[in-house]
């Protein structure tokens, strides 16, 4: 028998948004049987950009328990769920710099055949969900990574409307996370963990 997925959950947020959404999936994830590490990028702005924004310095100071990612958590994990908020269409340069240093994984080939998967954020409708999620896979195909989005394969994504990966407008703050986004975050770690598991099993076999 093969032993419990090992997921690492890795994540940027500023206000909360993105961080609610991995807490989610980090709990769905360990319901599912896999051993779970909750991860963030570190913070790279300026202390005077946080404290300029009252929910971004109040996020910052609920977060302070949960541990930075580092290349070995990537190393460690059998699947990689990665978060962030849309920065004009893309990652936030805070999960990008995480990727970025990763490099060393990788001329080693030890990014290679993992599971990956995506969630993000965004302001507004249509504000660059889905550009962001594919932007993200780009570094996926170059790690020799396997993109496991969650496509349509089930009724929540029916609900959600994103196959890409699970997203959530936030309205600038005015909109809290609801039932349909956490419907589709449970259903995307327990794919995610049900893909890895058959994955690892069958490199075991």
């Amino acid at each position: 028998m093969t032993t419990a997925v090992k997921l690492a959950v890795i994540y940027y947020s500023s206000t909360g948004f993105s961080a609610e959404i991995a807490k989610e999936i980090s709990q769905a994830a360990e319901k599912a049987g896999a051993e779970v590490r909750l991860l963030k990028a570190a913070e790279l702005a300026p202390e005077a950009a946080i404290n300029s924004n009252d929910a971004w310095a109040a996020h910052v100071n609920a977060s302070a328990a949960i541990p930075v990612a580092t290349p070995a958590d990537v190393e460690w994990a059998d699947a990689v769920i990665f978060g962030s908020p849309t920065r004009f269409g893309n990652t936030s340069s805070q999960l990008k710099q995480f990727i970025d240093t990763l490099g060393g994984l990788w001329a080693q080939g030890k990014l290679a055949d993992k599971v990956y998967s995506g969630f993000v954020t965004t302001a507004t409708a249509h504000g660059g969900q889905e550009s962001t999620l594919l932007a993200l896979y780009n570094s996926i195909h170059h790690f020799g990574g396997l993109v496991v989005s969650p496509g349509y394969t089930g009724p929540v994504k029916f609900v959600d409307d994103n196959p890409y990966g699970t997203s959530h407008v936030d309205a600038l703050g005015n909109n809290p996370i609801g039932d349909q986004t956490r419907n589709a975050a449970r259903h995307q770690a327990e794919r995610v963990v049900q893909v890895a598991a058959a994955l690892k099993a069958g490199f075991a076999a």
